[in-house]
């Protein structure tokens, strides 16, 4: 259910990366920041906002920390990781 979630909020969002933030995170703001530099539009769930949603997107990515960062230019998701794997994944 949770990688369905993923593909819905891909599927709904009409940006080229789909990001999953927390409230207080310095790497969060980090990526946006990088993001806009690089001229590349986002959506943004915030999992402080989001009742249980950081739950699934673990269970899904395995990922714990946020952001959690996906590419959704193609036709499937593709699960970057954090802000370091993006910062790296975009050069």
């Amino acid at each position: 259910m949770a990688a369905e979630l993923i593909l819905e909020h891909a599927e709904q969002a009409d940006t080229d990366f789909l990001v999953y933030t927390g409230n207080f995170c310095g790497y969060c703001k980090a990526l946006k920041r990088l993001l806009d530099g690089r001229s590349h539009t986002f959506t943004e769930y915030n999992f402080d906002e989001h009742t249980g949603l950081r739950k699934q997107i673990v269970a899904a990515t395995g990922h714990r920390t946020v952001p959690v960062v996906f590419d959704i230019r193609e036709d499937e998701p593709r699960f970057i990781g954090g802000f370091d794997e993006t910062n790296r994944y975009l050069k």
